[in-house]
This record gives C-alpha cells, sequence and structure tokens, in this order.
C-alpha cells in the first residue's frame, strides 16, 4: 500500500466512524426508548455498510469548506432514506432477498409487516430532521432539504424503482435500463454531492463547483450501479453479503443482461473516466479533489 493510498484509506475511515457515531442518536431523538418498529429499523440502518453517500457528502463539504456540522443532519437523513430504501427493496412483493450486508433481512428477522414499517420509519424520521435543520429559515437549508427530498421521491429514485419492477420479465432498451438506474441508483448518490453546493453560498467558483460536481455525480451513479451488476454475475455470496445471479433469475435487464461482462467493463470504465475528468476541471481550478478522486478509484476496484 502507498503512503497516497494509506492517507486515503483513514479518511474514509474517518469519515465512516463519524457518520457511524451519529447514526443512531440522530435516529431515535432525545427519547432513547424503542418499541419493535424502531428495533427494526436500528438493526438495518447499524448493520454496516460502506456509507459511500455520507462519504461524499462530507468530502463535497471538506471541498468546499462547508462545516461538516452543518451537513451532517442531511447525511444522516439521506443514509436513513437508503437504509429504508433497501428494507423495502428486500421485501417479499419486491426483490424478495434474505441476506443483506452478511445478515438476515429485515423482514426475515422481524417479520415483514415490521420490516415495512421499519422502512417508514426510518423516512419520515429522514423527513423529521430535515426539517429541524431549516428551523432557521435559512434558504439555502430548505433548498437542500427539498432537493433531497426531490431526488427520494416520485420523480427521482421511487420513479427508478417502478421501471425496474415494470421491467422485470423484460428485455429493455439500453436508453430505458440507464434512465433506470440514473433514477434509482443515480439520485441518492447525486444528493450528497450536491446538498453541500446549496449549503455554501453564491459565487462564481461555486457554479463551476455545481457544473462539474452535477456532471461528476451522474457518472458515479452510473458506474456504481454497473459495478453492482459485474458482482452480481462474478462475485460470491459469502463476500458480497447478499445474494447474487438473482438479476438473471428473474429476468432482469441490468448492463451486464444487455451488454455481456465485456461491453459492461467497458461501460464502468468510461463512467468512471467522465467522472475523474470532472474532478480533473475542479482540480484545475484549484479545488482540493485528492480524496474523490481515490474515491472514485476505490468504488471502480471494490469487492461489495
Amino acid at each position: 500500500m502507498t503512503s497516497a493510498q494509506y492517507v486515503f484509506e483513514e479518511r474514509l475511515a474517518e469519515y465512516q466512524k463519524l457518520i457511524n457515531s451519529k447514526l443512531s442518536v440522530m435516529f431515535t431523538g432525545e427519547n432513547t426508548s424503542v418499541d419493535l418498529t424502531m428495533e427494526a429499523a436500528l438493526y438495518s440502518l447499524l448493520a454496516g455498510g460502506k456509507r459511500i453517500r455520507p462519504v461524499l457528502m462530507f468530502a463535497v463539504s471538506d471541498m468546499l469548506a462547508v462545516p461538516i456540522d452543518v451537513v451532517m443532519p442531511y447525511a444522516c437523513a439521506v443514509e436513513m432514506i437508503h437504509t429504508y430504501s433497501l428494507i423495502h427493496d428486500d421485501l417479499p412483493c419486491m426483490d424478495n432477498d434474505d441476506t443483506r450486508r452478511g445478515m438476515p433481512t429485515c423482514h426475515v428477522k422481524y417479520s415483514e409487516p415490521i420490516a415495512l414499517l421499519a422502512g417508514d420509519a426510518l423516512l419520515n424520521r429522514a423527513y423529521e430532521i430535515l426539517f429541524d435543520a431549516c428551523m432557521d429559515a435559512d434558504i439555502r437549508k430548505v433548498k437542500a432539504a427539498s432537493f433531497v427530498a426531490r431526488m427520494a421521491g416520485p420523480r427521482g429514485m421511487i420513479e427508478g424503482q417502478t421501471i425496474d419492477l415494470l421491467s422485470e420479465g423484460k428485455k429493455i432498451s439500453g436508453e430505458l435500463l440507464t434512465i433506470l438506474q440514473q433514477k434509482k441508483t443515480g439520485c441518492l448518490l447525486t444528493a450528497p454531492v450536491i446538498v453541500p453546493i446549496f449549503l455554501c453560498g453564491p459565487g462564481s467558483k461555486t457554479s463551476l463547483a455545481e457544473q462539474q460536481l452535477t456532471e461528476f455525480a451522474a457518472h458515479i451513479g452510473l458506474a456504481f450501479q454497473i459495478k453492482d451488476d459485474l458482482l452480481d454475475v462474478t462475485s460470491t455470496k459469502e463476500v458480497l453479503g447478499k445474494s447474487i445471479g438473482k438479476d438473471a433469475a428473474v429476468e432482469k435487464s441490468t448492463f451486464v443482461t444487455l451488454y455481456g461482462l465485456q461491453k459492461a467493463q467497458e461501460q464502468l470504465q468510461k463512467e468512471m473516466h467522465g467522472a475523474q475528468n470532472s474532478l480533473i476541471i475542479l482540480r484545475n481550478e484549484g479545488f482540493d479533489t485528492s480524496f474523490l478522486e481515490d474515491l472514485n478509484n476505490y468504488l471502480l476496484i471494490r469487492d461489495k
């Protein structure tokens, strides 16, 4: 491991530790007593994972000099929304998975009705946190909260999930597949990249950052999904921590089933290069993009 890689791994671990230290208390709030639904929600929320979305938000915030404590509510809210989507995605009426992050899925451990409520609890608590973050009526914070809601809503992640469900058993076009994944996966990766822009205030450099970070988020969202599609074919349940081969089993269109392994790999490289090019433009304008560039490479070579 080179010294540069060591610094990246250290900073990644710091960001992960930071979000992990806040999630439980942010979800439960001042009342630390929990019922079965909240217990189930915490089971999934604290089950581990890479915390890529909060990491992205912290990294962009540091690059734009936005204090971490300002973005923390948004980071926690996005991670709760992400976790709720995983709980619901695993339900028998959706993907019917029994394992997530190497552990029994929420509905397997707590029952389907409780898992459904746990997902609802995470989503609603996320919106409570976003409202609380806007209590000082700072329009920048309001716009940031609205953007998170839009990315998670019926024109964002939920629309992508709808297209996904309606496409099972069908061979869809590459164009529709791209739209599907831009919505289903990409929107909740775009939110943490763009939220810090709302919070750092106006300026010519902010406008440049918004343009390039929007492009970066679009590329990294597709790349993340293509990598997931590849791992569903090339990994194992033990390494990935969830069932593999389910996409093909339910005849779901993915970048692998549509294009094959080699072309999917080529598309992955193309999206990663696009993300890298956006960061290079920012670097040339004086932004410190070193961590984001390393994170881009990390997501390319990850094995789970």
